[in-house]
């Protein structure tokens, strides 16, 4: 009894892994079933997905497919990553208005070279077999590819989306684009895939893989669906023919900028099925930003993350560095006006009723900043009820950490804000290679009357609005 509750527990805890981010499931009590017999048998599960070379680089939309293919990897499963140079010279129809050319076998191999090397930034390879599906499907006699076409009717054809919109609009379809599902499901027969992995764009060619199966007799596989990746302009899918796309290979400081140019709900989505936070980090980092956390850092932590991925955690730095000198600061920091204030000129009844002198007498180590007060004290608002309505209206924010210069911070100065409260960050000084602590900034919206800082901050920046910046220096 209670190795078959561990039984269930593993399944589950894989099945919650591998659903993360996707769409369909088809069937997930097929998939449970096949999860066990993996389990008490100690097979692992073939997992497909096929990869038209339409292209010489893999972008940052086939990482999608990529990442969740690793998760499978990381509970044993075996990938079958299926390079389509045969289908390629007939060209997928999905998402098509019209007939496309097929491409040259010329083009396709020379768009498959750099494949290897790509998806081995993701993939693990002892877990990982690379096939041309060439290797079987150029070699299919006629009279074998009309069996294989008879379990397929045209009606059947027909209910794919692209193709009956093409029908109603009296457009033309070619035959050859009838073959291209077929040939893939085919791909699946010859594999015995357990479960193929695809883009939501691609559900229509994945069933037909599972009644192929059916046809020869095998057990169908499970299917699994992934959403679209948009590219840069926030619209259409992340394509290398609509110039929207960010390549894994891309020069480490172009990758930076493209990230950093997505929207902010956008980012969301990339940190879903690009990200590897996990799902209880992702949360709270939705909600945190909910609560104000700037959304400029989160993207830059996203960035980074994705560049160290492919280019390692140098280059990623380096990129980090470079986006802020070229892109951040515009405002210079030696134009930004510095203005020093008495902390007692700000001192705030807080809300136990303690007050500020109180609250340093009982080393509480917390500094209690009256905003209101703040804003008056050095002429950025005129009234009191002005304070107040910026405050609302979530046009005030507070930056602290390493400084507007770019220097490397100073211990005794810096630190990480959090929504929730002040924390140090540490991190190891990989350029030095010590582990000195060091902090990063980071920038909130105050939507409070109080600002609470640690003890040891002796200075911060304030910003009112989108033209007004101000150096505040505490005199304590």
């Amino acid at each position: 009894m209670n190795k078959s509750k561990n039984i269930d527990l593993l399944i589950n805890e894989q099945i919650e892994a591998i659903k993360r981010g996707s769409i369909d499931l088809i069937k997930e009590d097929e998939l449970y079933e096949k999860l066990k017999f993996s389990i008490l048998n100690s097979i692992p599960l073939k997992i497909k997905a096929g990869f038209d070379p339409t292209s010489p680089d893999i972008h940052l939309g086939h990482t999608v497919l990529l990442n969740k293919l690793r998760v499978f990897q990381e509970y044993g499963h075996e990938v079958f990553f299926i390079i389509g140079d045969f289908t390629a010279m007939i060209g997928d129809p999905t998402g098509k208005s019209e007939t496309r050319k097929p491409l040259s076998k010329e083009t396709v191999l020379e768009n498959s070279k750099t494949y290897k090397e790509q998806a081995f930034k993701i993939l693990k390879k002892d877990k990982t077999k690379i096939l041309f599906n060439s290797w079987w499907l150029s070699n299919i006699r006629l009279d074998e590819f009309i069996k294989i076409s008879s379990n397929y009717t045209v009606a059947r054809m027909l209910e794919k989306d692209d193709f009956e919109k093409r029908f109603a609009a009296n457009r033309p379809i070619a035959v050859h684009e009838f073959i291209y599902p077929l040939l893939q499901g085919y791909d699946s027969v010859f594999i015995k895939a357990d479960l193929e992995l695809g883009g939501n764009d691609q559900k229509f060619n994945l069933v037909v893989g599972r009644e192929l199966m059916k046809s020869f007799k095998l057990s169908p596989q499970t299917i699994m669906t992934m959403p679209l990746l948009e590219g840069l302009d926030g619209i259409n899918k992340m394509s290398k023919s609509l110039g929207n796309t960010i390549g894994i290979f891309d020069n480490p400081n172009d990758m930076f900028g493209k990230i950093m140019s997505i929207s902010d709900e956008m980012m969301l989505k990339y940190y879903e099925l690009l990200s590897s936070i996990t799902i209880n980090d992702f949360n709270k980092l939705k909600e945190n930003i909910r609560e104000g956390l700037n959304p400029l850092i989160a993207k830059k932590q996203l960035a980074e993350e994705i560049i160290e991925r492919f280019h390692g955690t140098e280059s990623a730095h380096k990129a980090l560095i470079y986006f802020e000198e070229a892109h951040q600061k515009r405002i210079n920091p030696e134009d930004i006006e510095t203005i020093s204030i008495d902390i007692k000129e700000c001192i705030i009844k807080t809300n136990d009723n303690v007050n500020f002198e109180e609250k340093i007498l009982t080393n509480d180590n917390n500094l209690y900043i009256n905003i209101i007060s703040l804003l008056n004290n050095i002429n950025a608002v005129s009234s009191n009820s002005d304070a107040k309505r910026l405050i609302k209206q979530g046009a005030v924010r507070v930056r602290v950490g390493s400084r507007l210069d770019g220097e490397i911070p100073d211990i005794k100065k810096d630190a990480i804000l959090n929504v929730e409260n002040f924390k140090k960050l540490e991190i190891n000084n990989e350029k030095n290679n010590s582990k000195e602590k060091l902090f990063e900034e980071i920038e909130i919206k105050i939507n409070s009357d109080v600002l609470q800082l640690p003890d040891f901050i002796d200075e911060f920046v304030i910003k009112i609005g989108k033209k007004k910046i101000y150096k505040i220096k505490i005199n304590c």
